[in-house]
């Protein structure tokens, strides 16, 4: 069923309501030949399709950011490159008003968003979301995690360098800890901080290993394997260095399991 035909059946009481929308979460995509895009992808999921930018050039991310810019009010690019930045932003024929770059998380914003400072210029879904990392090498994913949550409409909190080498360090954060509603812990070398904060916490813990760490670490395996193993319950764990896949998914559990204060 194409889209005229299904508003006409809307229309003329030949579909409910119901039915339409259920149709609608299916339609349409867009094909660009190299990549087809998913434009209803908000409908499903509440924000719109991201671009995953690495292994694409620039002139592609150039033209799937216009055409779901024409569609949506904000895009939101992963693993991005300072140059495909750059392009975007001297994109004439596009003429971005509003876009924002962030070089460690390497995520572009295109769209009204403004780089939150206790505050954001979304709509809060109500509690926070507190992303921590156990090291200053292990910031890049960690901040990929926190931005996505933001542009996802989030509250976010961080905390930086609290690893289990200095639990000290930690255990003065465990207020900040206590008020998060779902905590992101982003750790590489062995990967201990998400069963050390899950066994303080009585929220869900969603683990990011990260491919930090010396030739033991297996570019992630290791830190990947002590999260998949943990003995304290409530940890769930995403792939290696997915900061985003961590930010995405805990934006979706705060907004179900809160209520604005």
């Amino acid at each position: 069923m194409n889209l005229k035909n299904l508003l006409l059946n809307f229309k003329h009481g030949k579909l409910s309501l119901k039915n339409a929308l259920s149709n609608l979460k299916d339609l349409p995509y867009e094909d660009l030949g190299y990549a087809k895009l998913d434009h209803h992808r908000a409908l499903r999921r509440g924000f719109p399709e991201v671009i995953f930018c690495q292994g694409k050039t620039i002139e592609q991310v150039k033209n799937i950011t216009a055409k779901l810019f024409e569609k949506n009010k904000l895009v939101l690019a992963t693993r991005a490159t300072p140059e495909m930045y750059y392009a975007l932003k001297d994109d004439a024929q596009a003429g971005y008003k509003n876009i924002f770059y962030d070089k460690n998380a390497r995520i572009i914003v295109v769209g009204k968003y403004k780089k939150q400072n206790n505050t954001t210029t979304i709509k809060k879904s109500g509690k926070s979301i507190l992303v921590m990392c156990a090291g200053t090498a292990d910031l890049p994913v960690a901040e990929e995690a926190a931005l996505t949550a933001e542009v996802l409409g989030n509250h976010v909190e961080r905390l930086y360098d609290v690893g289990v080498a200095g639990i000290h360090r930690l255990l003065a954060n465990k207020n900040k800890i206590e008020k998060a509603n779902i905590i992101i812990v982003v750790a590489g070398m062995e990967g201990a901080l998400a069963s050390v904060v899950s066994g303080l916490a009585s929220k869900p813990i969603i683990a990011v290993p990260t491919s930090v760490g010396y030739g033991s670490s297996f570019k992630g395996i290791a830190p990947l394997l002590t999260m998949l193993n943990s003995c304290s319950p409530g940890v769930l764990v995403v792939n290696i260095d997915n900061g985003f896949g961590a930010g995405y998914a805990a934006s979706m559990i705060n907004k179900i399991n809160s209520k604005p204060n």
